[in-house]
Order: structure tokens, then sequence, then C-alpha cells
């Protein structure tokens, strides 16, 4: 069976290197047909148009904060029968769109959701779950590695991660896409529930992975902490206004006011706030909420079909995938063979190592090479054992082992 054609949409707003680096790893991608449409704002299209790809990048330009206006924009700009959603702080594992996709040749499927890894390259940050009425996420676990279709069951929606997620574009679009009230947060939270509402089947995909990176901006600082929490009190006060009875408000916002202060009192305790940033943080919170409380909700009407065709985007299906290791004093050397690879139409991962324990980590370069750094004994999955005894080419093979689920080792 061939492949349906899938549009990926990638909204970026003051984060142009992350940006560039999201889409050179879109470009090294296995997949095909697909297409890429960029939603950004001024410095986001700059780096589009520098971009080595930019005449194979369909690019909207649009400059206001509201992540489901931008992705909407996305998703009418689209031609492909899929829509693939990822930020632009995030960089998909090669085999990503393949995996994320492939659910759709059962019918049913209407969405499906993959897997986020966090900032160490290993460690799960969004695995599957479900999601109540009052947006309170709850973990499913799900056995071995193949896709999972579900339907929503006990007043609970699928769960998906607006960073790696794709949801058919004949359904999208006739649901009205995202729901703009939600300028940020819960915006894909919402549209499980209204798939939820239609009883449309969601698919989870465990190896349909993204590294999401989590990068700096006006609500959080580069180690997530939060800045500002405005915009996640309106969505959330909107969310509860859309999907439960104004008598469960007061509980649900009385328990989310609980958590986001916890959260607060942990990077108090941590260092990075000290009591007056809490207390300055908690009002914003506050202030969010009321204003939630009035904003406007808009109804939501059928995107229209793209005005343009399906633009391909040429990546590397098929393309090997090298890994060059050693040790950590002859880093260079692995650096010069690697960049050489991806220069000749490859795919290349640096394994460095060291004589010692150190905790590995994992990343991906704005010069697309991925980079594994760490101890030929340390920890690499953060489930492994502290110290592992091992030979260097042990090592090796075994950390080779574990790339080649996600890498065409």
């Amino acid at each position: 069976m061939e492949p349906v054609p899938v549009s990926v949409v990638v909204v970026s707003r003051a984060r142009p290197r992350w940006l560039a680096r999201c889409l050179t790893g879109i470009a090294q991608l296995d997949h095909r047909p697909f297409e890429v449409v960029v939603v950004a704002c001024p410095a986001g299209c700059e780096a589009v148009r520098a971009h080595p790809k930019a005449d194979e990048i369909k690019l909207v330009a649009y400059d206001q904060d509201n992540i489901s206006a931008a992705r909407n924009r996305g998703i009418a700009a689209a031609a492909g029968e899929i829509v693939a959603f990822i930020d632009d702080d995030a960089v998909p594992e090669p085999s990503w769109l393949s995996r994320l996709t492939a659910p759709f040749e059962h019918e049913e499927v209407a969405a499906v959701g993959g897997y986020v890894i966090g900032r160490n390259g290993f460690s799960l940050q969004w695995g599957a779950g479900t999601v109540d009425a009052s947006g309170e996420r709850r973990a499913l676990s799900l056995e071995g590695e193949e896709p999972v279709t579900l339907h929503p069951q006990n007043d609970r929606a699928i769960k998906t991660e607006g960073t790696n997620m794709a949801v058919r574009r004949s359904i999208l679009a006739e649901m009205g896409g995202f729901d703009p009230a939600f300028r940020f947060y819960l915006d894909e939270t919402d549209l499980n529930l209204r798939l939820a509402a239609r009883d449309h089947a969601t698919a989870l995909a465990p190896m349909a992975r993204v590294h999401h990176g989590v990068a700096e901006s006006a609500r959080r600082a580069a180690d997530r902490t939060p800045r500002d929490l405005h915009e996640i009190g309106a969505s959330k006060m909107v969310f509860l206004r859309k999907h439960i009875a104004p008598d469960e408000h007061k509980r649900a916002l009385a328990r989310f006011r609980a958590e986001q202060k916890a959260r607060l009192l942990r990077a108090m305790r941590d260092g990075p706030l000290d009591a007056g940033d809490v207390f300055r943080i908690m009002r914003s919170l506050d202030a969010g909420i009321a204003e939630g409380a009035g904003r406007d909700l808009p109804r939501m009407s059928a995107l229209p079909a793209a005005s343009e065709g399906f633009r391909p985007f040429t990546a590397r299906p098929g393309a090997k995938h090298r890994i060059h290791a050693g040790r950590s004093w002859v880093r260079q050397r692995l650096e010069d063979e690697a960049r050489a690879a991806v220069i000749a139409g490859e795919t290349a991962t640096v394994l460095s190592l060291s004589p010692t324990a150190l905790f590995h980590t994992l990343r991906f370069g704005e010069d697309g090479i991925w980079r594994q750094i760490g101890g030929q004994y340390g920890r690499a999955e953060r489930s492994g054992p502290l110290f592992r005894l091992a030979t260097l080419k042990r090592r090796i093979a075994l950390e080779g082992r574990r790339l080649s689920k996600f890498r065409n080792v």
C-alpha cells in the first residue's frame, strides 16, 4: 500500500535558530511523500528563507502569539491527506513520520500520537495517556512497542501531544482545527476531547518519537522554570467553560492552582525562584484565570482546502545511519567522519565515550549530527543501572542496538 501524502506543520515564534534546527532534522526523515508547512513570525520567516531547502517549504507569515490560530493557518495551507505537527524546539527521529502515520492505514483511526523524549535524549517526557473533561491527564500503560488503536471510554479522551501528533486533514478541517481561544496550553487537549465527543479512534505509536528541547520563551526559562502563567491560567479557564459544568469549576481550579503552586515551590527550593517570584507568578496565573472567564469562545468553522497543491519535500528515505564511535579523545576525528557522512546524504551519530560512569546525553546539532556523549560505564536510559561494567566494544554495540530501533543502522 502506497503511503498517503502528509503535511508536516511547524509553528514558530521568536525562535529562529531552534526552527532552523528542527527543519534540518525534518530533512533527515525517511518518509515519503510529505510536505513541510512553516507558520512563523518575521524572524522565523527569515530563518526559513535562509535554509538550504527553502524552495521546498510552504511558508505562511503570522506574527500573533496564538499557537491555535497559527496551526489553523498551517492546516489551511496543507495539501496532504494527513497533517502532522511538531514544535519548533523539537527534532524528530529519522523514522518519526513513517511510524506516526502508519496507523492511518486503518480507516477508523482519526488521529495518532507519538512519544516525546526530554532534554537529556533518553527520559520520556510524555508517553501514553488519557485526559478527562477538566483537562487532568492520567498515564496509560501500554504493552510492547507496536501502535495501539484506542477508543474514548469512561468520559476520558486519548491524549496526544501537540509536538508529536497527526490527524486526518478531512476530519481536522471539518472540525475547524484548533480552537483559537487557546492561545497557548490545552489546545491539543481540547481537540482530543472534541475528537472523543465524535467517538473517533486515536492510535498511540510508542516508537514514533521526537526529542523536545523546551526552548526558552517569555513564559519559561531555559531550565523550564515558569516566568509567567497568565496564558496557562486563561486556557485552563476556557477549557473548563467548554467541557464541564459551572458548579464544577471551583473544585477543578483549586486542584489546578495547587499543582501550579507546588511546581513554583519546587523551583524556589531548587534555586531559580525566590518567594517574591512565586507570589508574582501566582498573581499572573490568577489574572489569566480571570481573563479566561470572560474570553470570547469563537464559533468553530470548517477550514478551507489548500490554495496550493502538494509541494513534495525531499528528505532521506532509505538513507543509512552511521554510528561513529570511539573514545572521547578521538572525538574530533569522529566529528569529521560524521560530517562527511551527512554531506554524502547519510545520517550520523557521534558516540563519544570516556572511561567514566558519567550519565549519557543525546542531542541533535544544528549541523545535522546526533551526538551521544557519556561514560563507557555510565547510564544512558535513566531506568538502567548507575554503573554498567562493559568493554568499550561491548558498550558501543549495546548503544548501537538501542539506536537501531529508531535509525537505519
